[in-house]
């Protein structure tokens, strides 16, 4: 087969094989590194607790004890083993998928293992709370994800985000109720999002600087309202009810993965609702082929007859009403109060998940997990005492952050259109 490969696809095939053999050699550094820092260079002995059940589950696990320096160096040995494996595999030009994820957990366990050693560590709880704190990061992913495959670049994410908290919260005060502070809130964002799409498709402002000048506009509208408003008279415009957490019976009782999935609010079952249907729509029907299309040559989807800014123009009113619903979160889901500039920057690693994802749904989703579990376990380990200094763990996030957007996971592309206007008759 390969001889039949053109001369400029043999190039791309073994440029994406170097790139996976220096990510398969970066993940054996990591290895080695964990299994001297973590395992063979601590001298002190003493276990490590981690606990597995939250209670009320069908079978309560017992916790899980173990010396923290064989943790260590068993877990950073597991890792070097998966990256053997995936060196086996990359040399054969496939993906290394499997032993990445083995390799991943084993590493965050050797380092778990010297950590939190001589403390109680809630293995499920960080686990759940990580899912928690991945929630406005998804939603706002989902977002990047229908403007960006549409051609149309959305910094405007913190902005839906913090509008959506803020309608949510004054509605649900007001009403007394958390319903119609949930409806609200992706009406919220369309409203965002109208500005955005009328702009940057009909009179073709750059959509870089119209998606700051948003957040600008948002925020400061927000913080005027917040000041003069919600904080003179909180108990009527800002004390909106929360949404409890409902568990679904029978999966709310499966031991670790019950308590993490499906003993959550209602926010988070309609997100795992909007990631499928984002994704089955994009890949799996003729919307999704349209969309795509548009993304990546817009002249072409023109000429069959496709709308391009039509679908554009829908696909961010859309992106807004997603990152709408995750703004209500932060005010009925979590804290209960809108406070000022709450959504501290969520938006914006919205957009480094959608590229850690490579402009892919389950992807995005993918790294909004990595970022909400970074986040939580700085939290976790600050709270029960750790060896790295307090300020080192409040940059886990941020670091993730700037990990993915500089490129060291591998080369991405957007699409090819992003964030360059259409007029029909350009070519």
């Amino acid at each position: 087969m390969s001889h039949l490969l053109s001369a400029a696809e043999r190039r791309l095939l073994s440029a994406a094989d170097r790139r996976r053999r220096r990510g398969v050699m970066a993940m054996g550094v990591l290895s080695v590194g964990a299994l001297i820092l973590f395992g063979m260079l601590p001298k002190s002995g003493g276990s490590v607790t981690f606990g597995l059940s939250l209670g009320g589950e069908f079978v309560t696990l017992p916790n899980w004890v173990l010396s923290a320096k064989v943790g260590a160096v068993s877990f950073a040995l597991l890792a070097l083993a998966a990256t053997a494996a995936a060196w086996f595999i990359a040399i054969k030009g496939r993906k290394v998928l499997a032993p990445s994820i083995v390799f991943g957990v084993s590493l965050l366990m050797s380092f778990l293992s010297w950590a939190v050693k001589g403390q109680f560590m809630p293995l499920t709880g960080l686990l759940q709370g990580g899912l928690l704190l991945s929630v406005p990061i998804i939603y706002g992913s989902m977002s990047g994800v229908l403007c960006e495959r549409s051609g149309v670049v959305n910094i405007a994410i913190e902005g839906q985000l913090l509008a959506g908290a803020f309608a949510s919260a004054v509605v649900g005060s007001l009403t007394h109720s958390a319903v119609y502070g949930f409806i609200v809130a992706p009406i919220a964002g369309i409203l965002i999002s109208l500005i955005l799409a009328t702009f940057a498709i009909k009179y073709a402002i750059d959509q870089i600087i119209l998606g700051v000048v948003i957040n600008v506009l948002v925020i400061g509208l927000t913080s005027f309202l917040y000041k003069r408003l919600l904080i003179p008279y909180q108990s009527t415009w800002n004390t909106p009810p929360t949404i409890s957490p409902i568990s679904i019976p029978i999966l709310g009782k499966i031991p670790i993965i019950g308590p993490i999935l499906f003993q959550q609010t209602i926010i988070v079952y309609l997100m795992y609702i909007v990631v499928a249907i984002v994704h089955i729509s994009l890949f799996k029907t003729r919307w999704g082929l349209r969309v795509r299309a548009v993304g990546e040559h817009p002249t072409a989807a023109d000429s069959v007859g496709i709308a391009v800014n039509r679908t554009r123009f829908k696909n961010v009113l859309w992106a807004g009403a997603v990152a709408g619903l995750g703004g209500a979160f932060f005010t009925l889901g979590s804290v209960g109060a809108f406070g000022k500039e709450m959504t501290a920057g969520k938006g914006f690693i919205a957009l480094a998940a959608l590229i850690f994802g490579r402009w892919s749904p389950l992807g995005a989703v993918a790294a909004g997990l990595l970022f909400g579990f970074a986040d939580n376990l700085q939290s976790v380990l600050s709270i029960i005492g750790t060896p790295i200094p307090s300020q080192f763990m409040l940059m886990a996030p941020y670091v993730a952050t700037i990990i993915a957007v500089t490129g060291l996971v591998g080369r991405v592309r957007a699409p090819a259109a992003d964030g360059t206007a259409y007029q029909r008759g350009q070519s």
